[in-house]
C-alpha cells in the first residue's frame, strides 16, 4: 500500500508487507496487494493484532511528517471505534492467566510424588511379561 506518505499502522514496512501477504489487510473490502495505491475516500480494514480497524482515507501526504500530522489523513469508523473500546475493556477485565496458579514450580519433594504417581499408573497398565 503505497500513496506517498500516511499514517503507519505498522512498525515496519516489512511487517506491513507481511500483514497484507497474510490476507488481514483490505481496501474497499478486496485483498490488496503491498504495492496497491491508497485514494482520498478507500476504506482500508487492517488487523493490528487482536484488534479489527477499519479506516477512511481523508488524505495523501507528498512528504513524511510526524505522527499528529498523519492521524488527520485517516477517519476511523464509529463501528470500528466502538469494538476496539469494547476489546479494551474484555482485556481490561480478563483475569491474568499467571493468577490462577497456586503455586509455582514443584518442589523436589512434589516431583518425585508425581514421578511415583505416574510410574505406578504406567506399570499397572502395561507389563513385559509374556503370559
Amino acid at each position: 500500500m503505497t500513496s506517498g506518505y500516511g499514517p503507519r499502522f505498522y512498525k515496519t514496512r516489512s511487517l506491513a508487507v507481511e500483514e497484507i501477504d497474510k490476507g488481514r489487510v483490505r481496501i474497499n473490502d478486496q485483498e490488496v496487494k503491498p504495492a496497491r495505491e491508497v485514494k482520498v475516500g478507500d476504506t482500508v480494514t487492517l488487523r493490528q493484532g487482536p484488534v479489527t480497524r477499519t479506516l477512511v482515507v481523508r488524505g495523501i501526504s507528498s512528504q513524511r511528517g510526524p505522527a499528529p500530522v498523519a492521524q488527520q489523513l485517516y477517519e476511523e469508523t464509529a463501528e470500528s471505534l466502538a469494538l476496539r473500546a469494547q476489546a479494551a475493556e474484555q482485556r481490561r477485565l480478563a483475569s491474568d492467566p499467571a493468577s490462577s496458579l497456586e503455586h509455582g514450580r514443584p518442589t523436589k519433594r512434589d516431583r518425585r510424588e508425581m514421578d511415583k504417581t505416574r510410574n505406578k499408573a504406567w506399570n499397572s497398565r502395561w507389563s513385559a511379561s509374556a503370559d
